[in-house]
């Protein structure tokens, strides 16, 4: 299979991870939740958080009862509890790079949900190694933060991309995500 048929096979989608963490938050905030909370809370419209809530339903992840209160059914906790982990680990290895929190926590929230359990288990394996005290983990840090960032190889040369060298700073003009 192709590899960017991948993203379909992930188990919600980007807006599915939002519904969820904000059911979560809204019951840990206030006790409750309710689709014209989440609403608000997501800045949409009632309407749009009903049709949303329909395949999370489905899908055994949320639950409402007769008083139209949601909450999360253990799926649904379970994956929130995994993105919130998820979402902290990325932050932190972002902000190891040097990346500014602001920007590391916009970049967490779009791939908090998509990472795999591998990916999550060995990007917190290598924070734990980072972050300790072992003289290796400390010249490390030492000496990617004196690590000069100029390239002055081409995209033929680039030694982390084949197509075009992120290196520059040529590539901030057309980011396709910014």
């Amino acid at each position: 299979m192709d590899v960017w048929k991948q993203f379909e096979k992930n188990v919600i989608t980007h807006s599915a991870a939002h519904h969820l963490m904000a059911i979560d938050s809204l019951i840990r905030c206030h006790g409750y939740a309710r689709v014209s909370d989440v609403a608000r809370l997501l800045e949409i419209t009632p309407g749009s958080v009903s049709l949303s809530l329909k395949p999370l339903k489905a899908g055994g992840f949320v639950e409402q009862d007769e008083n139209r209160f949601l909450r999360l059914a253990p799926p649904g906790q379970r994956l929130v509890d995994l993105m919130r982990a998820r979402r902290s680990v990325i932050v932190k290895f972002l902000c190891l790079l040097g990346v500014d929190r602001h920007q590391a926590e916009i970049d967490s929230c779009k791939i908090e949900h998509l990472l795999s359990g591998e990916t999550a288990r060995r990007l917190t394996d290598f924070l734990r190694f980072a972050s300790s005290p072992r003289p290796a983990a400390r010249e490390f840090l030492e000496r990617f933060a004196e690590f000069d960032r100029s390239c002055e190889r081409d995209s033929d040369g680039c030694p982390c991309a084949s197509q075009e060298c992120l290196g520059g700073a040529g590539d901030r003009e057309l980011d396709p995500v910014s």
